[in-house]
């Protein structure tokens, strides 16, 4: 599972925000790996986040 996956996730759901946990159930796949790839493409600047009730949501970022 790599950051390509969850990019394609977010980017075919552009209009939902999701946590990682949201995602990894979708994607049937660990939370931890969802998390790490998620911090990349933080890093990178290929999605949207933002911090509410103690959880991050992430969200495609057109």
């Amino acid at each position: 599972m790599g950051q390509q996956e969850v990019y394609d996730f977010l980017k075919k759901n552009k209009k939902d925000w999701f946590t990682s946990k949201d995602i990894a159930e979708r994607l049937d796949v660990s939370i931890g790996s969802v998390t790490n790839n998620l911090k990349k493409l933080r890093k990178s600047g290929s999605v949207k986040f933002k911090f509410d009730n103690n959880k991050y949501y992430y969200v495609f970022k057109a």
